[in-house]
């Protein structure tokens, strides 16, 4: 204490100012160490708690306010627990040594692919895993592939079976006014094609009254005609004293000359009563005049 009094007075007063900030950061110690003063416990990741030094036979005396997790209340909402991070396993109810189990399994290459495989989970009880199952939600990438073989081997069948629908035999029919593409493909020789040609000039020309009619589709194959009946369905008419000239051209057995030539005999001969009047026009030959009588009236 006497060599203190022998010391310079500039060496006194820094040793004094060092014992100061010493009894400070002391007592700032004690202060914030007092027990009871933290907030409720923090749940960390279990990498952070790994990579403190802390894991099994090795906590520290305040590790329990990190891991304190009793009276929390567990929450329920879908996860994967292939992606799930640590802070929502724990949300789930799980303990923070569960969680560190479930990285500890995704690191070494494990992964869930399917709900039950959760329950092998370390640790986990029955009533945790039967409360959780409904929410477990494993996505796809993680399902074995060989499903999916098998469902593009489906696939692929059902196309086939579209792309080539089981044929009619002789003597079946179907219904030329009323049948869709996808029966007639059934026919033999038929195929998308002339299915669609088939479907348009029915719909361009108001309906079939002749099965021959669909030798006028350029390149129809003949032996297909057997197959097809008329049915009951009548052809859709057009009225030769209303129909505009744009709607008499767009008839295949009327066209544009033969929708002037009627526009014309109209405004010059007033309404029209029998085909047989246009049978006087050059353009309207026998066999247009016989065609025609089954698509228009007075």
């Amino acid at each position: 204490m006497k060599s203190f009094f022998y010391l310079q007075r500039a060496d006194r007063y820094a040793l004094i100012a060092l014992l100061a900030v010493v009894v400070a950061a002391v007592g700032l110690l004690l202060y914030l160490g007092k027990p009871g003063e933290t907030a409720s416990a923090v749940a960390v990741d279990s990498t952070a708690v790994d990579s403190a030094g802390v894991g099994p036979g090795r906590v520290r005396p305040n590790a329990v306010r990190y891991y304190a997790v009793e009276g929390r209340r567990a929450e329920l909402f879908a996860f994967d627990p292939n992606t799930a991070d640590s802070t929502e396993l724990l949300r789930l109810g799980l303990a923070p040594w569960q969680v560190r189990n479930i990285y500890k399994y995704r690191a070494s290459g494990g992964i869930y692919r399917k709900p039950s495989d959760f329950a092998r989970l370390y640790g986990l009880t029955v009533g945790q895993y039967k409360a959780l199952e409904p929410y477990i939600r494993i996505s796809p990438d993680y399902r074995p592939a060989a499903g999916l073989a098998v469902a593009e081997t489906h696939d692929m069948y059902v196309r086939d079976t579209l792309r080539y629908p089981l044929k009619l035999k002789p003597g079946e029919h179907v219904s030329l006014n009323a049948a869709d593409t996808s029966l007639l493909k059934r026919v033999p020789g038929i195929g998308s094609g002339f299915a669609r040609a088939i479907v348009g000039y029915r719909e361009r020309l108001g309906g079939y009254y002749s099965v021959s009619q669909l030798l006028e589709i350029s390149g129809f194959p003949q032996s297909a005609l057997p197959y097809f009946d008329i049915g009951t369905a009548r052809c859709r008419r057009l009225n030769v004293n209303t129909a505009t000239l744009s709607q008499l051209r767009r008839h295949p057995y009327i066209g544009f000359y033969r929708a002037k030539t009627i526009v014309d005999h109209r405004r010059l001969h007033g309404i029209i009563r029998s085909l047989s009047e246009l049978g006087l026009y050059k353009d309207f030959t026998p066999e247009a005049v016989d065609r025609l009588s089954h698509y228009v009236e007075f």
